[in-house]
């Protein structure tokens, strides 16, 4: 992976972004916690399908309603309907519940027997512990127990196994051929509403996202404790597609969709405009993480119970064209190199400007670490840079971020 040694916002609400008036950038989640552990919610991250309940010593119900497209009017059928009908048999409602706390968000199902892919920080409870109770709710209203197969947290992804048979899994779109305007549907249970579909567009691909890390200690004891290094674990950043479909606490690991019902996100954030509550609704900024990252964690989880991730062997920080504080930054500046990594190795030096890999453009740190952890350990990438001011391009094959772990 590329180290970003860009400064961290650290304003962990959720997941916080860099947007303009700093919104802060929650999980799609709906935590039902003790009314003890309500306020560590609500000032913690709460992610994906995690957020606080607001009802203050209470916990709010799942509100079931008809789980099904229901078409009263065949003449005035549009788009929505039809994608709607084709992917709700495949989003389910997760409901997990740990020693101090529980929550709920929703997943989307892999394979007939039950595979079902959604955010890790869903499963852990936003990273608070391993120890889980889980249970899964379909379209259909059928209830099943699920247990966790494995969980990314550099991705914020995990995959579930349900105890049953005959789901319907979703069918995958190329997330890679995604337009800004396409549009979109979100699917999920949220603020409990379960089967709950809101519409809109693509607004921008390749934003990068900050999160608060949904990993559980090594030692399998709970977030609020430190870990090896005497801090919390660190952040992370995500390559997220953006939307303006509604998405709410709850909706963390759903479905988003395209026109003909194809998955091309999973929903893992929104940005809320107030700095002192992370319990704000949809404000038409949310985030999903692309399809076909999606489908390259499930299939590692699926046959080895773990992921691997790139690994460019570069310090690197935002380069900006001046020095004054609100200046853009405009690529990732390379400050050292990893001895014989994957970067010394593919020619790249220190002072080297990186401006776009695999055809993405690259603005700062993060975003050149969010574009490398995506990809796999032994991916090729064509990086473009800057040299005395000359444009070069590369090709690195990336390390394994995971080796010495």
């Amino acid at each position: 992976m590329s180290d970003n040694k860009s400064h961290y916002n650290n304003q962990f609400l959720g997941e916080p972004i860099k947007l303009p008036q700093q919104p802060q950038v929650v999980p799609a989640s709906k935590a039902k916690a003790s009314t003890t552990l309500i306020l560590v919610a609500v000032l913690g991250p709460i992610l994906g399908a995690f957020v606080g309940a607001s009802a203050v010593g209470g916990v709010l119900p799942l509100l079931s309603g008809s789980n099904t497209v229901t078409v009263n009017n065949p003449g005035s059928v549009n788009w929505v309907t039809g994608a709607a009908a084709k992917a709700l048999p495949s989003v389910v409602t997760i409901s997990v519940s740990g020693k101090s706390s529980a929550g709920t968000g929703s997943g989307v199902v892999l394979s007939a027997d039950g595979y079902i892919l959604t955010n890790a920080h869903v499963v852990t409870l936003d990273g608070a512990t391993s120890d889980v109770v889980i249970e899964v709710k379909t379209s259909a209203n059928q209830i099943f127990k699920a247990k966790v197969i494995g969980t990314d947290p550099t991705n914020d992804l995990a995959v579930i196994k349900a105890a049953g048979t005959g789901f319907s899994p979703i069918e995958f779109a190329d997330s890679s051929k995604i337009n800004v305007g396409d549009f979109a549907v979100a699917i999920g249970a949220p603020l409990g509403y379960d089967a709950t579909v809101t519409a809109g567009v693509v607004s921008a691909m390749h934003r990068t996202i900050q999160v608060a890390s949904s990993a559980v200690p090594k030692d399998g004891g709970s977030s609020l404790q430190l870990w090896n290094n005497g801090t919390n674990a660190p952040p992370v950043n995500l390559d997220v597609i953006q939307t303006d479909a509604a998405i709410n606490p709850g909706n963390s690991g759903g479905a988003l969709i395209n026109d003909k019902g194809q998955l091309i996100g999973i929903n893992v954030a929104i940005a809320t405009a107030t700095a002192t509550s992370s319990q704000s609704g949809s404000i038409g900024v949310g985030f999903a993480i692309p399809s076909n990252v999606g489908k390259r964690v499930s299939t590692q989880i699926i046959k080895t119970g773990k992921v691997s991730h790139g690994l460019l062997g570069a310090f690197v920080a935002d380069m900006t064209n001046s020095d004054a504080a609100a200046s853009f930054s405009v690529g990732a500046k390379v400050e050292k190199l990893t001895p014989n990594g994957p970067a010394e190795k593919a020619g790249i030096r220190v002072g080297d400007v990186i401006t776009e890999c695999d055809g993405e453009s690259i603005n700062g740190a993060a975003k050149l670490t969010a574009a490398i952890r995506s990809k796999s350990a032994n991916s090729k990438v064509t990086l473009k840079l800057t040299r005395n001011g000359k444009e070069i391009t590369l090709e690195a094959t990336l390390g394994d971020a995971d080796a010495n772990n």
